[in-house]
């Protein structure tokens, strides 16, 4: 195996890995296809959150977001999670997501559609990590060659 190809493997295996943002908490995450990478950016956000190994999978909540570009649909993906977690006060641990490309009126859209799992907070049992405020759009990427990778900049 060369190098390269290590390297992917060795990415793959990881699943996410942080990154230094003054004030700010960045990471990218890994995948062998687009929604395991998707999935890997949302578990990463849920663990600046908590510890998601501690988070049982109780409850559940459907998903369906439409955006016009794969950067886009992160952002709206990682946005609907961090609202409901504010609003219906849940944690998520298991993210189970599908993305398509389509069309409506001639423009060319993505479409996600996932089931993500985790239970009610409760800081008695789970670990308080870090107050997630906002998704940033700054140097946000969604990048699929050999692996897929998406690097997040999450506001602290």
């Amino acid at each position: 195996m060369n190098k390269k190809n290590q390297e992917i493997q060795e990415k793959i295996h990881q699943k996410y890995e942080f990154f230094d943002v003054t004030a700010d908490i960045g990471f990218w995450a890994y995948g062998k296809t687009l929604e395991e990478s998707f999935e890997n950016a949302a578990l990463a956000m849920f663990n600046v959150i908590t510890k998601t190994d501690s988070v049982a999978e109780n409850e559940s909540r459907k998903i369906n977001i439409e955006s016009e570009d794969l950067t886009s649909l992160l952002y709206d993906f990682l946005e609907e999670l961090l609202f409901i977690y504010e609003v219906d006060l849940l944690l998520f641990s298991k993210f189970d997501l599908s993305i398509k490309k389509g069309n409506i009126d001639n423009n060319e859209i993505y479409k996600l559609e996932a089931v993500v799992t985790g239970e009610e907070i409760d800081w008695n049992k789970h670990y308080r990590g870090s107050e997630v405020k906002a998704i940033t759009f700054h140097m946000m990427e969604v990048l699929c060659e050999d692996i897929c990778k998406i690097r997040v900049i999450l506001d602290l």
